[in-house]
């Protein structure tokens, strides 16, 4: 009885682990993610304040549709690299790992060198009958090929992170790709130049940073006997298991493309580049509750699926929840920021000439952290191998998307879609935490996690009152985010079982004392 006891252990024990690996590693990768933005605070706010309302307009446009060229280029090939390579390097399958790595990379860069001509062969029937905006044109055919860039871009970090540890990861995306961002910036403004740097800029930028990273995955290959343990005979390319899994995922960026670009589209369509600018400016801001779920997502997918190659369903379903539990509470200070306190903030940040834009960031910033205090139903549902569902719910969805958005925006403008992108964000996470518990094994809530959440409930609606009755200044608001945050964080600290993930921390006294 006491072996089999053992055997049993010995399963849990392993996906304790995995979730310890998953969270520490992501913490560095957050810290990042922190330092990151801050520096693309001030990018974007030398911008804003820079640039007219309608430059910032046409900008903003030209990146709504780089987003969109991004999409169809790596057309859900980064989520198919995440999910097979870590499946094929725990199986030793070299030959397997290398392929899929040479049909990915393939794959992209010939999708995007086929969007940037189509763009260009047809710029004559785009402006005017799409595109209404003289410089949103001219910005869009300088920035096109940023689209392809940055799909190669998304997809090398999604390798290296099966490979590489969290530092070099951390090195890459949260520093030298900010850097590059703000150096473009700076010379832009220092040098009083045009728009039009602006976009070049971005995408000589994008470019050296993604040669840089080639470089640095090549290397760490070759350090992990990847490169050496095949030959070119042995290399073998699993075109039908990455392409059946991930084009249907194109379906998945289908909805996002369509939360990030109709609502510009359309706007700037019905309105004027200038509606585009005050709803694009806090768009970011909005987004940053999205950043502690974006840090923990690069070491998820590969734990993940090394935990489903093992057949460990209670390691994921620990893996899953302690995971939420995190990214909600790290995230409160955000969402305190952006929801409850975002007219200090947008004011503070954008000046008074946008103050409107604070109604649309609190509304922005509900569906974000919706999106993110759920964990990662999705990526759980992609493990799983559970295709056909997204497929399904992410149709619905940018259907859902683009008939409200039409219903509001000519109406409502950008207030509409802000509240149209809301309900989309809220609308496809019930479906997919619904799809959770029938698939997965993996329930769509569990009661452990219940005071957290609660205690995120209380915080949120004690900072909005506050922020009706007194209308503090963005320092007041600071101060009030921090102290509720610091509160969430004391009550809730329990359920993250701090002192087990970071056990280092007890050798303080003081932080033994906080965290036991």
């Amino acid at each position: 009885m006491a072996a089999n006891s053992g055997v049993i252990a010995a399963p849990a024990v392993a996906g304790r682990e995995s979730t310890k690996t998953q969270i520490r590693g992501s913490s560095l990768l957050l810290g990042g993610r922190f330092l990151s933005m801050a520096v693309n605070f001030v990018i974007q706010v030398l911008i804003v304040r820079y640039l007219s309302k309608t430059d910032y307009g046409a900008f903003a446009y030209a990146l709504a549709i780089v987003t969109l060229a991004e999409s169809v280029a790596i057309l859900g090939l980064d989520r198919a690299a995440g999910r097979f390579l870590p499946i094929y390097d725990e199986q030793k399958q070299t030959g397997r790992v290398l392929g899929t790595i040479a049909l990915v990379i393939g794959t992209i860069v010939s999708l995007g060198l086929t969007l940037v001509l189509l763009v260009f062969g047809l710029q004559g029937v785009l402006s005017g009958a799409v595109v209404g905006d003289e410089q949103a044109m001219t910005l869009l055919l300088i920035m096109i090929v940023l689209g392809p860039i940055q799909a190669l871009d998304h997809l090398l970090i999604g390798i290296f992170a099966v490979y590489a540890n969290a530092r070099a990861i951390f090195f890459r995306k949260y520093v030298l790709g900010p850097g590059l961002r703000l150096a473009v910036v700076l010379l832009l403004v220092l040098g009083e130049a045009g728009v039009s740097f602006l976009a070049a800029g971005y995408v000589f930028a994008g470019a050296l940073g993604v040669a840089i990273y080639s470089g640095i995955l090549v290397r760490t290959l070759r350090e992990r006997d990847v490169l050496t343990r095949a030959n070119l005979r042995g290399i073998s390319i699993p075109f039908r298991e990455i392409f059946s899994f991930a084009g249907p995922l194109l379906a998945i960026d289908l909805v996002f493309v369509m939360m990030n670009t109709t609502d510009a589209i359309l706007l700037e369509h019905f309105r004027s580049a200038a509606e585009v600018a005050e709803f694009r400016v806090v768009r970011p801001a909005a987004h940053l509750n999205l950043l502690v779920m974006s840090s923990f997502a690069l070491l998820f997918t590969p734990i993940a699926a090394r935990l489903f190659a093992r057949k460990d369903r209670d390691g994921i379903r620990d893996l899953y929840w302690q995971t939420a539990t995190w990214i909600a509470v790290l995230t409160f200070p955000i969402f305190a920021l952006t929801f409850a306190l975002a007219e200090p903030v947008t004011v503070g940040l954008f000046e008074e000439r946008y103050r409107d834009s604070a109604v649309y960031l609190s509304l922005l910033a509900v569906g974000y952290y919706f999106n993110a205090s759920l964990g990662f139903n999705g990526l759980t549902l992609r493990v799983f191998g559970l295709v056909r569902y997204i497929v399904v719910i992410s149709l619905v969805t940018a259907g859902f998307n683009l008939a409200i958005n039409l219903m509001l925006i000519p109406r409502y403008g950008a207030v509409g879609a802000a509240i149209g992108t809301c309900l989309t964000l809220v609308l496809h996470n019930v479906l997919k935490q619904a799809g959770l518990r029938r698939g997965t094994g993996i329930g769509a809530f569990e009661r452990r996690t219940l005071r957290v959440y609660l205690v995120i409930a209380g915080g949120a609606a004690a900072l909005f009152a506050v922020q009706r009755a007194l209308d503090p200044g963005m320092i007041f608001a600071l101060v009030l985010a921090l102290g509720v945050s610091a509160v969430v964080v004391a009550l809730t600290r329990t359920s993250l079982r701090i002192g087990e993930t970071f056990p280092e921390l007890l050798r303080f006294r003081i932080l033994k004392w906080v965290f036991r």
